[in-house]
């Protein structure tokens, strides 16, 4: 086994497009890292490097303790798990997955021994003898693994291998990747564009953009922790909400427009830099998650009973923004609240596909209205009952609330 190691990896086209940006990167042996972003970022280009596919502008690149820039893709002993199977559709699954044992010329006897191991760790035992054209979009996937599996290469290098699978197929599709590459414990290098992904299957994660890598580290803490206002936007779905606002000359309050929205104490705790930032303008970015509806919303296990004066009940102290209820879509688990409020919406390049995305398909129109646009949301109980046109008004834990500054975009942590 091996590790993946990439030091100011550079990547720049002849016509001076520059993919990848100075990547230092590693993947630790039987680790899953995933490499996310939004497309044109250079993730795929960072693979293909890795593999061997796309030559390298600059920088070293290693796999174990040999520097491989130079080595063909055939000689990188990586196996590549690609989008489009590429399976051989004249041959079985169990010709399919030994093929390039056979290639080898390894034995007969070795090759079928592999093959059924793979097939016993992949659930494929009972489609041995069947071909492509017979197997279920998730089984076809698992193919490609097994022949990936049965070269026992050092690494594992996969681009967006669940993007052909529907929804539901993808989720149990994301849980038998994590399985197997766990089983088998082998550096992986995962890329796709999906946030959710990401957060689900990678050991760690490292986010892309225009060919930089803004940050890498646990999901949870890239989600709860975000260096700047592009991997905020980018993690987290639906995503973050972010406006233009102002910190209290005080320091107890952010204003929002023509609102004013108290700080619990403990705010300035959690992160010492705003104090650099009293009365200055900041980038307020909120998730739906941290927004709790108050004027209808029925108490539950979610959400204590709201007291006087946007206090919970507990004492955390939430602060309260109201905002005009644009749309609200039920889904069954939770109910998503589009609002207004009169301060500046920010958008982020990271958002603004998966938002419009989100928007058409929630409007069942060919493009996402302007007014939706600039909404933001709210993840609520189900049994809030909010309703389109009601005035709102949500209690938010404020030390929930993420600050960036105005100018670079950066977040506000020390």
């Amino acid at each position: 086994m091996a590790t993946i190691s990439a030091e100011q990896l550079t990547k720049v086209y002849p016509n001076g497009t520059k993919a990848l940006d100075s990547l230092d990167l590693e993947v630790a042996d039987g680790e899953l890292m995933v490499l996310v972003g939004p497309s044109g970022c250079g993730k795929t280009t960072a693979l293909r490097m890795v593999a061997g596919l796309e030559q390298i502008t600059s920088g070293t690149l290693r796999i174990g303790e040999n520097v491989v820039n130079d080595l063909p893709a055939r000689e990188r002993d990586i196996a590549m798990v690609f989008q489009n199977y590429a399976l051989y559709p004249h041959m079985t699954v169990a010709q399919n997955i030994g093929f390039a044992l056979k290639l080898r010329r390894m034995p007969k006897a070795q090759v079928n021994a592999k093959v059924r191991e793979a097939a016993r760790i992949l659930g494929l035992t009972k489609q041995l003898r069947l071909r492509p054209a017979e197997l279920s979009g998730g089984q076809r996937q698992r193919v490609a693994m097994g022949r990936a599996i049965v070269r026992e290469p050092v690494a594992f290098l996969m681009d967006e291998p669940l993007s052909n699978l529907d929804a539901k197929l993808r989720v149990q599709m994301r849980a038998e990747i994590s399985r197997i590459q766990r089983r088998l414990g082998v550096a992986t290098l995962y890329v796709t564009h999906d946030q959710t992904e990401a957060m689900t299957m990678g050991d760690r994660v490292a986010v892309l953009d225009k060919g930089v890598l803004q940050q890498c580290g646990p999901p949870q803490l890239v989600y709860d922790r975000p260096d700047n206002m592009f991997v905020a936007a980018f993690i987290g779905s639906p995503a973050m909400n972010l406006y233009r606002g102002a910190l209290g000359a005080a320091g107890d309050e952010v204003v929002l427009g023509s609102q004013r929205v108290a700080l619990h104490a403990d705010v300035h705790k959690l992160r010492p830099g705003l104090e650099r930032y009293r009365g200055r303008p900041v980038v307020v970015g909120m998730r739906p998650e941290h927004l709790m509806g108050t004027s209808t919303q029925a108490p539950g296990p979610r959400d204590a009973e709201p007291g006087p004066a946007g206090a919970d009940a507990d004492g955390a102290g939430h602060g309260k923004l109201r905002g005009d209820v644009e749309l609200v879509e039920a889904l069954g688990s939770d109910l998503l609240v589009h609002f207004h409020i009169d301060a500046e919406r920010v958008h982020s390049d990271a958002a603004e596909s998966e938002e419009g995305d989100d928007l058409r398909e929630a409007t069942g129109s060919g493009s996402a209205p302007a007014a939706l646009r600039q909404a933001a949301v709210a993840r609520l109980d189900p049994r809030a009952g909010v309703k389109p046109g009601e005035r709102v008004t949500f209690l938010l834990d404020t030390t929930r609330i993420h600050f960036f500054d105005a100018s670079t975009t950066e977040a506000i942590w020390d």
